[in-house]
């Protein structure tokens, strides 16, 4: 009997291929900075310098008033010197305002007094620089707060005697920029009857104050008119022009 033979397959070893890993270099995109572009601060141009000279050019001269009117020396000694007080604390920067030669803040003033006749009306006109509108406006509303906050005071005229009187804030004519108008009237005693009124308005850096003593509607509302009309006519219009 014949033996078959055992064939033997050789197993076949298939090669592992290993694939090479490619690495992509990571690209790295520089940052663009922008630079900030800074925007100029407009910078308002600064009001003129006044002076006391050029503020009187502004003031009212006789041309600009009625017939009959004069200019009283300094201090109007022929007219009324009116003299406020009041022992209300509420009333205390009403009387400083009202007493003061010039407010407070000014640069530079100007003032004339003018007499109607020994009736009156009599007209104090005041000129003051207050170095920029802004400070004008801020006076404006220092003084109607100061209005509205008193009641009553007393007014007193040298050698003709001294009267309480009311005190309330009245339409002032539409004149220039914010105008304030307060008007006293003498309720009793020896003044009674007369009436102060005060107006304040302002033409740019510039406060125009009017103080018409005795006077009618038509007198304040035909100085101030006037008043202010001149003060623009001939002041700088725009601050720095």
């Amino acid at each position: 009997m014949s033996t078959t033979p055992t064939i033997t397959t050789p197993t076949i070893t298939t090669p592992t291929i290993t694939t090479p890993t490619i690495t992509t270099p990571a690209v790295t995109t520089p940052a663009v900075s922008t630079p900030a572009v800074s925007t100029p601060t407009e910078v308002p141009p600064a009001a003129p310098v006044r002076t006391a000279a050029e503020l009187k050019k502004a003031l009212l001269a006789l041309s600009d008033l009625l017939s009959g009117f004069s200019v009283e020396a300094d201090g109007g000694a022929d007219g009324p010197q009116v003299v406020l007080s009041s022992k209300d604390s509420r009333c205390a920067k009403l009387v400083a305002y009202s007493n003061a030669d010039n407010p407070p803040g000014s640069k530079a003033a100007a003032g004339l007094s003018y007499s109607g006749g020994s009736e009156g009306p009599f007209i104090d006109e005041s000129l003051d620089a207050m170095g920029s509108a802004a400070a004008v406006r801020a006076l404006q509303t220092s003084f109607r707060n100061a209005v509205v906050s008193c009641r009553s005071m007393t007014l007193k005229i040298p050698g003709q005697g001294s009267s309480p009187i009311s005190v309330r804030q009245v339409s002032a004519p539409q004149a220039g920029t914010d105008p304030v108008a307060v008007r006293f009237t003498a309720t009793s005693g020896p003044l009674q009857g007369l009436e102060v009124t005060m107006i304040t308005t302002g033409i740019n850096d510039v406060a125009l104050s009017l103080t018409i003593v005795a006077g009618t509607p038509d007198d304040i509302d035909g100085a101030t008119e006037t008043a202010v009309d001149k003060a623009k006519a001939t002041l700088k219009p725009e601050p720095g022009a």
